[in-house]
């Protein structure tokens, strides 16, 4: 079984806490895409983690992890991140966690590009987590990077990094006449951070393979959402990667198999890190209670989201690039304090209504159609089974399956492991 987990919406829709709780029935769990520009963050017995690079299957010691070639990695970061988890007692080693060779490393010249950049966009700046993400997937492209798999081989390392930082200081120095990287420092920065890591990279392709045909329950975990997808999000405003489920196998390592199941997951409300078009987007006191009763901040940057009404719009795209076969909805309880429930059911693009999502200047342009559906008004944390919901908790559920068109089976009603409930199809 090879099973998807990915984002329907802008990201931050709790795909962290899905994939650690969907983890005990899954023998691997695959990062394929991203960086450390997002996070997952997850609350169980051991306490709260937020992982920005490791797949979220590392909390189960029975689980193998991979991080896919899809991936790019600040190895200083990722170094940060293992330390971390090992000193609240997770157990990591090369059995456990695999890292692929054909991996892009993000170096501090990425992550110096990234901010000089914003910087100077001023206004007219992206929102990047400023974490080097763009100008490695740039250089990936531009067949300039530096793999993981290049770290087992330091005389090669040595020479193709001073081929790579002599090209990189055209545009760190002589485009944004900013200070050169020394090779020399780059050099001894990957020597220090890939000391650990040696032993955990691997090919993963001829694992993830024999696992395969071993029939091991194979789960590919995805960061951020559809709608910052590089190809089908709301570009600009995107990611640098494939954040769709179909990407998977590939950024994984394993590009000729294919998904048998794809998961996707939504926020009961909607939120978004970071700038572009959020249509549903709410603005003072209502954009404040919804933003503190969810605790709205950013996991990997601590940047409060924007947040809104669940938008339907957006949703029923995201389910139809995802290809999901159900869903999963998450942060429930946090709705529970609303006497109305608002929903954005539609788009008034120019004066024409619609319900099909748009791209480009309409987008911009785009007002959301609101609706409001009864609140429940009661808490709903140790509601266990579809039976235990308030009517009207059910009856927004069962709205919001309607109209994406998608079933949803998993309803999230806390933030511990074990707070969720199981719909009836």
């Amino acid at each position: 079984m090879l099973t998807a987990i990915v984002g329907i919406n802008w990201g931050d829709e709790g795909k962290g806490r899905m994939v650690d709780l969907l983890a005990s029935d899954y023998d691997v769990v695959c990062r394929y895409q991203g960086g450390n520009n997002a996070g997952h963050t997850v609350i169980n017995e051991s306490g709260k983690f937020v992982l920005n690079l490791l797949p979220s299957g590392i909390l189960r010691s029975e689980v193998v992890n991979i991080m896919g070639n899809g991936m790019v990695i600040d190895i200083e970061h990722l170094n940060k991140e293992l330390t971390n988890l090992r000193k609240a007692g997770i157990k990591i080693t090369p059995e456990n966690l695999k890292i692929s060779d054909k991996a892009i490393i993000c170096l501090p010249y990425h992550v110096k590009q990234d901010i000089l950049e914003e910087e100077r966009l001023k206004d007219m700046k992206f929102g990047s987590t400023r974490r080097g993400i763009a100008p490695v997937y740039g250089d990936k492209y531009l067949k300039k990077g530096i793999r993981m798999g290049d770290l087992l081989n330091k005389k090669a390392l040595k020479n193709r990094l001073d081929q790579v930082v002599t090209w990189k200081n055209l545009m760190i120095a002589g485009g944004y006449k900013s200070v050169e990287f020394n090779p020399n420092d780059m050099y001894d920065w990957l020597i220090k951070y890939s000391e650990e890591l040696t032993d955990y990279i691997c090919d993963v392709g001829v694992y993830l393979n024999d696992a395969v045909k071993s029939n091991k329950r194979i789960m590919f975990e995805a960061q951020l959402g559809a709608l910052r997808d590089i190809d089908f999000g709301i570009y600009p405003y995107t990611s640098s990667s494939s954040t769709i489920a179909a990407y998977a196998p590939i950024g994984s390592g394993i590009p000729g198999k294919k998904l048998d199941n794809t998961i996707g997951i939504m926020k009961a409300y909607s939120s978004c890190v970071g700038e572009g078009p959020f249509t549903c987007e709410m603005s003072g006191d209502e954009a404040k209670a919804l933003r503190e009763a969810g605790g709205e901040y950013g996991a990997a940057t601590g940047r409060p989201r924007r947040v809104g009404p669940f938008d339907i719009v957006a949703s029923k795209y995201g389910v139809s690039v995802q290809g999901a076969d159900e869903l999963a909805l998450t942060k429930m309880d946090v709705l529970s304090y609303l006497d109305k429930v608002p929903v954005v059911t539609a788009y008034d693009v120019n004066g024409t209504i619609t319900k099909e999502f748009p791209m480009g200047e309409d987008l911009n342009n785009a007002k959301p159609i609101i609706e409001y559906l009864d609140g429940w008004k009661c808490d709903i944390g140790k509601c266990r089974k579809e039976s235990d919901l308030p009517k009207e908790a059910l009856d927004y559920v069962k709205f919001l399956e309607k109209q994406v068109g998608c079933h949803i089976k998993y309803v999230s009603v806390g933030a511990e492991r074990e707070d969720y409930l199981v719909m009836n199809k």
